[in-house]
């Protein structure tokens, strides 16, 4: 985690235990135009971008309690307020076509490293690991021991004493249900 991270998900809590206004400040100073410009960048009108961006800081300030500095930055926890406010936005404005080109992450890069990147996987990785927490034990059991130890299917039905065709299906399921929630979360396209 970086030192700005660090002083970020500092700052929040602060704003969560005691409502402090010189750390909200703080963090609305430094988001603040950097959410009004990706959002600007994204195809939202000047209006609408200060608009969001309005909505997005009120909501770090109503629901600092529950930002969770293990689960992401707080950078992507924003940007995601911010991609889904925009989403509605366009939604209640009924708009029929939306470019899937829209959703592309275009933060800036202030650290050197490929902010859009490391952002994108970051939020993959967390959608992946919430789906994964939503497996039904028996599949995530099966799952860990087919990538995380390296096993084939053969290994597993020979260790967990499970017919091969057992351990496959299981696999194959657990698969079908993170891809789903990979897709709803529009992290892959549906086929």
């Amino acid at each position: 985690m970086s030192l700005i991270a660090i002083e970020h998900a500092a700052l929040v809590a602060a704003v969560a235990a005691s409502r402090d206004r010189e750390a909200f400040t703080r963090l609305f100073d430094y988001y603040g135009p950097r959410i009004n410009a990706y959002l600007f960048r994204l195809g939202c009108d000047r209006a609408a971008a200060e608009e969001i961006t309005q909505d997005v800081m009120v909501s770090l300030w109503r629901k600092a309690h529950l930002f969770e500095p293990s689960k992401s930055s707080l950078a992507t926890w924003l940007y995601r307020i911010a991609r889904n406010r925009r989403i509605d936005l366009l939604r209640r404005d009924r708009v029929e076509f939306v470019d899937p080109d829209d959703f592309a992450l275009d933060i800036p890069d202030e650290s050197g490293v490929d902010a859009d990147r490391m952002l994108d996987t970051q939020m993959r990785d967390d959608i992946l690991r919430n789906a994964m927490n939503h497996l039904p034990p028996e599949q995530l059991a099966l799952v860990r021991l087919a990538f995380f130890d390296s096993l084939s299917h053969s290994e597993i039905a020979e260790k967990t004493g499970l017919p091969l065709g057992t351990v496959k299906s299981r696999i194959r399921l657990a698969f079908t249900r993170l891809r789903r929630a990979l897709e709803a979360n529009g992290v892959v396209e549906a086929d």
